[in-house]
């Protein structure tokens, strides 16, 4: 798949919407390494793009006491894929989080 051909403004607008994104995503795994914000809290947000587009993995090695060999643990036995993002949870994968850790 090609690339498209973006003006220097429209590429500028964009790096900017991606690292205004990235931003508020590393506030996020702040606040839930902080335990200002628990896993239910979290899942209840995924309508929210920033919580949508944030890796499954990702977000378990953000939990308190989580780090990537339980976040890789936990995937493996729900058998999430490594690569799956919280908006393409399927709903029994989402159940059995939220019996695992919420």
């Amino acid at each position: 798949m090609a690339l498209p051909n973006l003006s220097d403004a429209d590429r500028q607008a964009a790096l900017k919407k991606a690292a205004e994104a990235r931003q508020k995503r590393a506030e996020l795994r702040a606040k839930i390494k902080d335990g200002k914000m628990s896993f239910a809290q979290v899942m209840a947000k995924t309508d929210d793009p920033i919580v949508a587009r944030m890796k499954v993995s990702t977000l378990l090695e953000s939990l308190p006491g989580y780090g990537k060999a339980k976040a890789a643990k936990i995937m493996e036995e729900l058998q999430i894929s490594e690569s799956r993002r919280i908006q393409g949870l399927g709903a029994r994968q989402r159940e059995a989080l939220m019996e695992k850790l919420g």
